[in-house]
């Protein structure tokens, strides 16, 4: 990884983010180059982590062993298109960190044949505690996927899917999730001000409590069901607040939530993938 010569288009938060990550985890930022079309993002970056930046694509590209496309989705055709002619007399990995754009379209828009991992990571990965996925199409070799994951595990847990079908699953409850999770944050926050604790002690509980759930379930061998019966004691106040869930059925809620963001998910990809 230290040898290996990285390019990022699009030198947005995500971008920085990874960035930021390769760099603590010692990467040289003589290895790196930006590219952007905002001059004040390059400066920035350049200023922060002393990485090397420019305004053209293929000029940022030219000796990259890893593309890193961080780019918003509406341009991504453009930017694969520009980037075809250089993929065609060069063996360049690119990895996608572009929402909702499918392997083979990346793969048509640089020429087919190219070695393209898409990741889904989500907004977390921008303090480096985030979850992403990534698929690999046929073209990528082992040592390319080493290398996808060493970049996107700096924002925090990886996992690989063997079917790209799956990452509209992922879109709907990794990518999608950090607001499901904040949504439920501000019910629960409002609903202690009801019950008259002030707006900054409802707030800190919340989000306190949050965390101290999710590092109990993370840090626990035992599955969260149990973490969630050893709480709740026969005819205590957690019970009874989980009556209240069930009776509503919240376990029919988040089905319906989330596949409501999966199929939202299959339609943006096609119609990403339609783009021109």
């Amino acid at each position: 990884m230290n040898k290996t010569k990285l390019t990022f288009i699009g030198g947005g938060n995500m971008a920085s983010s990874l960035i930021g990550g390769l760099i603590a985890d010692h990467l040289d930022p003589a290895s790196i180059t930006v590219s952007d079309t905002n001059p004040d993002v390059l400066a920035r970056l350049q200023e922060r982590y002393g990485v090397h930046i420019a305004a053209d694509n293929v000029e940022a590209a030219t000796e990259a062993d890893v593309i890193v496309l961080a780019v918003k989705p509406q341009v991504l055709h453009a930017v694969c298109t520009g980037l075809a002619g250089l993929l065609q007399t060069r063996a360049a990995l690119v990895v996608s960190v572009v929402a909702g754009v499918r392997c083979e379209d990346i793969s048509r828009w640089l020429g087919d044949g190219s070695a393209v991992v898409r990741s889904m990571p989500n907004t977390p990965a921008l303090v480096q505690t985030g979850a992403t996925a990534l698929y690999a199409n046929a073209a990528v070799s082992e040592n390319q996927r080493d290398l996808a994951e060493s970049i996107l595990r700096t924002a925090g847990l990886t996992l690989w899917v063997d079917d790209e079908a799956q990452m509209d699953a992922v879109t709907a409850l990794s990518g999608s999730g950090p607001a499901y999770f904040f949504r439920i944050m501000e019910s629960m926050a409002a609903a202690g001000i009801e019950l008259g604790l002030s707006t900054e002690t409802a707030h800190l509980l919340t989000l306190q409590t949050a965390l101290g759930a999710a590092k109990m379930a993370l840090e626990s061998s035992e599955p969260v069901a149990e973490l969630r019966r050893r709480v709740t004691s026969p005819g205590g106040t957690t019970e009874q607040g989980l009556r209240v869930m069930d009776e509503h059925n919240i376990d029919a809620l988040f089905s319906q939530v989330l596949k409501a963001a999966h199929d939202r998910s299959r339609e943006l990809a096609k119609l990403l993938g339609e783009a021109r």
